[in-house]
C-alpha cells in the first residue's frame, strides 16, 4: 500500500515507499529562487532591444560603408579632375612642363596633405612623384621640365620629413623613367588604389596624366574621412549601449507595471487560500489583467457565498434529517417497550417520517445528477396545454388540503402548442415551483399556472399571492441550498434544492427562467423553453 500524502497548495512526488504512514502539512512559504517575471521581462525587453540595435548597425554599416567609400571616391575623382585641368591651362600657358608649376600642382590648397600625386607626360615618363625625395629637384633631374632655378632647395614630401620612401616597392607605371636615375616610386599601381586623369589641353590633345591616391590607403580615404568614420561608428555604438540601457528602464517599468496586478491577483488567491474567503483583489479597469483581476473577485465572492451555503446546507441537512430520525426511533422505542402498540396508526407514522426522509434524499441526488449532466433526456414531442393542465389538475387536492385555490390558465387562445422535452423533467420542475407557491402562500391565497405562447418561446407561468422574495435575493434564490429565511423554510418542509433542480433541468432544455416578485403581494416564475433546439446525444446515466 503506498502511503498517503497531502500538503495543501505545494505539489510533491508520491513516495515510492511501502506501508502505512501519512502525513499532513500546513501550506509553506511560496518563496521561489531564480528571476521574477518582472526582472525576465526586463532581460528579454533588453535583449529584444540589444537584437534589434545590432540588426540595425549591422545592415547601416554595410549600406553606409559602401555609401561613404562611393562618396570619398568621388570626391577623389573631382579633384583629379580640377587638378588636371588646372595642369592643362599651365601647359598651355607656358607651352611646356616646369617644375615650379607640378610643384604648385601638388601643394595646392585643395590637396590635403595625406594625398599623393604623379604627373606623366603623354609617353608615359615620369614628370613628378610626391613619393620622391626632394621631389621638386628630382623633378629637375629628368628634363624636359626645366625649373628656373635648379640650385632651389629639395622639397619636402607631403609628411614635411623630406625622408625617403622610395623602399615602397610601386612598379610598373609607377618606376617609369625615374627608376633610370635611381627614384623608386611607391605610387599604387592598381586601379583601386589610385585614380588616373587624362591632362587634356582644350583642342583635345592630351598632353600627359595625372595619378592621384591616398598615402597610407588603399580606399581612397583620407585622415579627415577615415576620423570621420571612426567617429561614426563610435556614435553608432554608444546610441545601442544607450538604446539598450533605455530599454532595460522601459522594460522595468512596463514589468512592473503589468506585474503589480498579477501579485495583487497572487496575493488575494493566497490568502482565500488559506482561509481569508473575504479577501479580494480590488481591481477596476479595461484591459485584460484588469478584467481578470475582476473575474477573480466574482469568483471569489461566489466561492465563499457557496461555502457559506455548505456550511448552513450542513446544519439544514442535520435537523432535516434529525426530526424524522428521531421521530420514528421515538415510536419504534415506545412500540418495543410496549409503550404503543404495534398497529397501523403507528407503523403508518415511521413510514411517513420514512417517505420524508427519502424526499429530501432524492432532491439532495437529483440536484447532483443535474449539476453532472449524468441524467439522461428522454426527449418526446409533447402538447403543452394538456400536458400542463394534467400537472395541475393532480396538485389540486393538495392547495385545497391547505387552503389554497388552484386553477389553471390558457393565453394560447385554444391553439396546440407541440414541443420536443423530457416530460418528466419539466414535470417535476412545475411541481418544484407548485410546491414551493404552496409552501410560501398564506391560507386563502391564490396559485395561477399559465401557460402563453410566443414565436420563438413557450412561456409556463406559476404566479402567487404569497409572502414574496426581497429584491437583494433575487439573485440567488436558485442557488444550491439557498433560503431566504431558514427557520420559516424549514417550518414550511424545504431544503433549499429545489429551484436549484429546476432551473438545471430548464437550461438542460437550452431554456431559462425568470422571476418577478414583491414582498408581500407575491412571487411569478415563468419558465421559457424554445420551440425549435436540437439535444445532444444523452450522455449515460449513473448508477442508481
Amino acid at each position: 500500500m503506498l502511503p498517503a500524502r497531502l500538503v495543501i497548495g505545494q505539489r510533491h512526488r508520491q513516495s515510492d515507499e511501502t506501508g502505512s504512514r501519512s502525513s499532513w502539512n500546513t501550506p509553506r512559504n511560496d518563496s521561489r529562487t531564480g528571476l521574477s517575471y518582472a526582472s525576465r521581462m526586463a532581460v528579454w525587453f533588453a535583449i529584444c532591444s540589444a537584437m534589434t540595435v545590432i540588426t540595425l548597425v549591422c545592415v547601416v554599416t554595410f549600406v553606409w560603408s559602401g555609401v561613404f567609400s562611393e562618396y570619398t571616391r568621388a570626391n577623389m575623382t573631382e579633384l583629379a579632375h580640377l587638378t588636371a585641368r588646372k595642369l592643362a591651362e599651365t601647359y598651355e600657358k607656358n607651352g611646356e612642363w616646369t617644375t615650379d608649376d607640378l610643384v604648385a600642382a601638388a601643394k595646392s590648397d585643395r590637396i590635403s596633405r595625406d594625398i599623393g600625386l604623379q604627373v606623366l607626360d603623354d609617353t608615359g615618363k615620369i614628370l613628378y612623384d610626391d613619393t620622391w625625395p626632394a621631389a621638386p629637384a628630382a623633378a629637375d633631374l629628368l628634363g624636359p621640365a626645366q625649373g628656373p632655378d635648379s640650385s632651389q632647395p629639395p622639397a619636402a614630401d607631403k609628411d614635411g620629413s623630406g625622408s625617403d620612401s622610395g623602399s615602397g616597392g610601386g612598379t610598373g607605371g609607377g618606376r617609369g623613367s625615374g627608376a633610370a636615375h635611381g627614384l623608386t616610386s611607391s605610387a599604387p599601381t592598381d586601379q583601386e588604389g589610385a585614380l588616373t586623369e587624362p591632362i587634356e589641353l582644350a583642342d583635345g590633345t592630351v598632353v600627359g596624366k595625372l595619378r592621384m591616391w591616398v598615402l597610407g590607403s588603399d580606399a581612397l580615404l583620407t585622415k579627415a574621412d577615415t576620423a570621420f568614420r571612426e567617429k561614426t561608428s563610435n556614435a553608432m555604438f554608444l546610441a545601442a549601449i544607450i538604446a539598450i540601457a533605455i530599454a532595460i528602464l522601459i522594460g522595468l517599468f512596463v514589468s512592473r507595471m503589468l506585474t503589480n496586478p498579477i501579485r495583487r491577483i497572487t496575493g488575494t488567491a493566497k490568502q482565500i487560500r488559506d482561509g481569508d474567503l473575504s479577501a479580494r483583489t480590488a481591481l477596476v479597469g479595461n484591459d485584460e489583467i484588469d478584467q481578470l483581476g475582476e473575474t477573480f473577485d466574482e469568483m471569489a465572492t461566489s466561492l465563499e457565498n457557496d461555502l457559506k451555503h455548505e456550511r448552513r446546507l450542513t446544519s439544514d441537512v442535520a435537523h432535516e434529517l434529525r426530526t424524522p430520525l428521531m421521530a420514528m426511533l421515538a415510536t419504534v422505542e415506545a412500540m418495543q417497550d410496549g409503550v404503543l402498540p404495534a398497529d397501523d396508526e403507528h407503523l403508518e407514522t415511521v413510514a411517513s417520517e420514512t417517505r420524508r426522509l427519502s424526499r429530501l434524499v432524492q432532491q439532495m441526488l437529483d440536484l447532483s445528477r443535474m449539476e453532472m449532466r449524468t441524467s439522461k433526456l428522454n426527449i418526446e414531442r409533447v402538447d403543452i396545454i394538456p400536458f400542463v393542465q394534467a400537472i395541475v389538475a393532480s396538485q389540486q387536492q393538495l392547495f385545497v388540503a391547505r387552503d389554497l385555490r388552484l386553477r389553471f390558465a390558457d393565453e394560447t387562445q385554444g391553439r396546440s402548442v407541440c414541443i420536443e422535452m423530457d416530460p418528466d423533467m419539466i414535470t417535476q420542475a412545475i411541481i418544484n415551483l407548485l410546491s414551493n407557491a404552496m409552501r410560501y402562500t398564506p391560507e386563502g391565497g391564490w396559485v395561477v399556472v399559465s401557460v402563453r405562447s410566443e414565436r420563438r418561446f413557450v412561456m409556463i407561468s406559476v404566479k402567487d399571492t404569497g409572502i414574496g422574495i426581497a429584491k437583494e435575493d433575487l439573485s440567488r434564490i436558485f442557488s444550491r441550498f439557498w433560503r431566504a429565511d431558514a427557520s420559516r423554510a424549514r417550518e414550511a418542509g424545504g431544503l433549499g434544492v429545489g429551484l436549484a433542480v429546476t432551473k438545471q433541468s430548464i437550461e438542460r432544455h437550452h431554456g431559462y427562467i425568470s422571476v418577478e416578485s414583491e414582498l408581500e403581494k407575491g412571487t411569478t416564475f415563468t419558465i421559457h423553453l424554445p420551440r425549435e433546439q436540437s439535444f445532444e446525444t444523452p450522455s449515460t446515466t449513473m448508477d442508481q
